[in-house]
């Protein structure tokens, strides 16, 4: 999982309440047994006129120009803004994946769903609540401002806009620990490989029959 430390963006808005996982990454993309590949289909209903299918060529789909990852000025964004309860119905893991492979590091609303909070930072996304007064403000500098970018500073725990302004969030110290260092749940033990090693050398050396293997 790459380290998210000082993030630097393009900001694209996402004007709706209660936007849900089927609407990050529709129900028939969650057939794919892997982890990777979703970032074309995310909000795939909102963003294409025509309806989509694993494995289809995303070059083959009518885009909706009135989408907003879809109008030229957001092109490369990094960091969304949301409204209030983003990433709530079902608890699928594939909706972060998707944000993420899509480009975004960061995501900014009032609040989050909580399954969908606790995976995003399993997945190196940065979820921050800040309070609605702050985040519609962010709406109107968005709108007026072409180009606008926020810088994302996870070890100073602030967001910091255009004029210097910071935007203070809070964030739970292991989830921070994790992210900074890059740590996914797989990373967070392989911390402990040489002891992981060393147990096992010791249990084949002392019950040497637990380790016997079938011979096809």
């Amino acid at each position: 999982m790459d380290k998210f430390t000082i993030h630097k963006g393009l900001v694209a808005p996402m004007d709706r309440d209660n936007v849900d996982t089927d609407a990050i990454i529709p129900k028939q993309f969650l057939k794919s047994i892997k982890r990777s590949g979703f970032g074309p289909n995310l909000f795939d209903e909102w963003r294409y006129l025509d309806p989509g299918e694993p494995g289809q060529d995303p070059a083959s789909r009518k885009p909706n120009p009135d989408f907003v990852l879809n109008q030229p000025r957001y092109q490369g964004a990094s960091v969304l803004i949301a409204r209030s309860n983003f990433g709530c119905g079902s608890s699928r893991e594939h909706a972060p994946w998707a944000l993420q492979q899509y480009g975004f590091r960061a995501l900014i609303a009032p609040s989050f769903a909580d399954i969908f909070f606790n995976n995003c930072f399993k997945n190196g996304l940065l979820p921050i609540v800040l309070p609605e007064s702050q985040v519609a403000k962010l709406f109107d500098e968005v709108a007026a401002f072409p180009g606008y970018q926020l810088t994302v500073d996870l070890e100073r725990q602030v967001v910091v806009k255009p004029d210097g302004a910071e935007l203070p969030f809070e964030v739970q110290a292991f989830r921070k620990y994790c992210l900074l260092n890059g740590f996914d749940d797989i990373g967070l033990t392989l911390r402990h490989a040489d002891k992981i090693k060393a147990y096992e050398a010791e249990r084949i050396a002392t019950k040497p029959w637990l380790d016997k293997r079938l011979l096809g």
